[in-house]
């Protein structure tokens, strides 16, 4: 048994705990890093306590948001079509979507990276950006999209890919890697003590750190050739692009849903923006600070994936549900726990990302309003992808468009005109209430239907 098929096995023989935590643990801790980088951009271009930098950070976040959606689309649905294929004992599949995950997302990162460099005005300008905030957004998307977009796509899918032949470990030191770079270099090239970029040089900071993220998975498997089926040999291309429709219906609802929080996200920026340069700044620190129990759900998911992919397709399906259990209850209680703290100490985690008053008051308001609905999305995630891992595309699509982009631009009209600039807060908790609602109904029907 070579060594991928043994990491595989050990998705369907170790102990349901153990394989859970052996496969989450990596995942949320490579998602915990990705996490303090981002914060680490936030947080030092609000050392500068220039309200139009801090919000430059956040209309870029719409578009950075794409990039994540091109990779999970291939990403997504190439790890969860790999982790089926080794459930049925199929490696040489696995190593064609590989490959054809690789490159379909080198191309679709290329291709967004040319359309933001040639229409760069009037997509930042739809993205919540305004006169005096477009110079920042350019300087920091010039370096991490115009730049390097590739290398923020092709880091986080191969993370996926490599994270689905059971090698959790190898993908979050990649992840790590990436995280400590940025970290390292960004007080050097924001702060003005230093060279003084401001919010551009955090975005040279992230392009600089995917880089040597995705030269690290390169390496990586360079190394390892042989002992993994992951292959970037463009060879495969021409067997493997029969299964582009098969890793496209899988990892579409995941990409859906990126590409629908990118309209949420800059349709609320705008009707933010109307409040003033402080609103969309504290916007984008609570933005930041609610992607604590969001990564870290999305860590418990993401390893989850291949687990629950592999099982299905071998028709372990009581070893599969008690993973999901077990993993559902890890981030649920996580989630519990940001809640309370936030609550709590909402005023102090707002007033570390900026000094300044009126900024850190609106911060604090939002982010108590938009917490509440944690849980819920701790529960939604999970259940998105074990319909992506059972094969139920339609239902993690319907899952996914609910949870972002259907329900949440009508939803702000509603709840800005009944409590202006503060009900646009809540509208992702109530529609994380109704996602939820929707997912647990499909989960009840599939699983009467005996196919969940």
């Amino acid at each position: 048994m070579t060594t991928v098929e043994q990491r595989a096995s050990a998705f369907g023989e170790l102990p349901i705990k153990r394989a859970v935590i052996k496969q989450i643990v990596p995942a949320i801790a490579g998602q915990m890093v990705v996490l303090i980088y981002n914060l680490a951009d936030t947080y030092f271009v609000g050392m500068l306590n220039d309200p139009a930098q801090t919000a430059s950070v956040t209309v870029a976040g719409p578009a950075l948001l794409m990039l994540t959606a091109l990779s999970n689309l291939f990403g997504i649905g190439g790890a969860s079509l790999m982790a089926q294929s080794l459930g049925r004992k199929n490696p040489e599949l696995a190593t064609r979507v590989s490959t054809l995950a690789f490159y379909g997302g080198l191309l679709l990162s290329l291709l967004f990276s040319l359309a933001v460099l040639f229409f760069a005005k009037p997509l930042l300008y739809l993205c919540g950006a305004t006169d005096s905030t477009y110079p920042h957004v350019l300087s920091y998307v010039k370096w991490v999209i115009m730049i390097g977009g590739p290398f923020t796509v092709l880091n986080t899918l191969l993370a996926n890919l490599v994270r689905a032949e059971g090698g959790a470990s190898s993908a979050f030191i990649g992840v790590s890697l990436g995280g400590a770079i940025n970290i390292a270099l960004d007080p050097f090239f924001v702060l003005p003590q230093f060279l003084g970029g401001g919010v551009g040089g955090a975005g040279l900071a992230t392009a600089i750190s995917n880089m040597a993220a995705t030269a690290y998975y390169v390496i990586y498997l360079a190394v390892k050739r042989g002992s993994t089926i992951i292959s970037l040999d463009p060879r495969n291309l021409k067997s493997g692009i029969k299964e582009v429709g098969t890793v496209l219906s899988l990892g579409f609802p995941s990409a859906m849903q990126y590409i629908l929080t990118v309209v949420a996200v800059a349709a609320q920026s705008r009707f933010v923006s109307m409040y003033g340069t402080e609103a969309v700044a504290a916007l984008g620190i609570v933005k930041k600070l609610d992607q604590l129990p969001i990564f870290f759900a999305l860590g418990v998911a993401n390893g989850l994936l291949p687990l629950l992919a592999y099982n299905h397709a071998a028709g372990k399906h009581e070893r599969r549900r008690s993973a999901f259990r077990f993993g559902c209850t890890i981030a649920v209680s996580f989630a519990f726990l940001c809640l309370i703290a936030y609550e709590i100490f909402a005023p102090t985690l707002a007033g570390l990302f900026i000094d300044d008053p009126l900024t850190t008051e609106y911060g604090a308001a939002f982010l108590r309003i938009m917490v509440t609905a944690m849980p819920l999305m701790a529960i939604s995630y999970p259940l998105i992808v074990q319909f992506q891992a059972i094969g139920k595309v339609r239902e993690s699509l319907i899952c996914s468009l609910l949870r972002k982009g259907v329900l949440d631009i009508p939803m702000l009209f509603i709840m800005n005109a009944v409590w202006p600039l503060y009900g646009c807060m809540l509208v992702q908790p109530i529609v994380d209430g109704i996602s939820l609602t929707a997912a647990m109904l499909f989960n009840r029907r599939i699983r009467a239907q005996g196919n969940g």
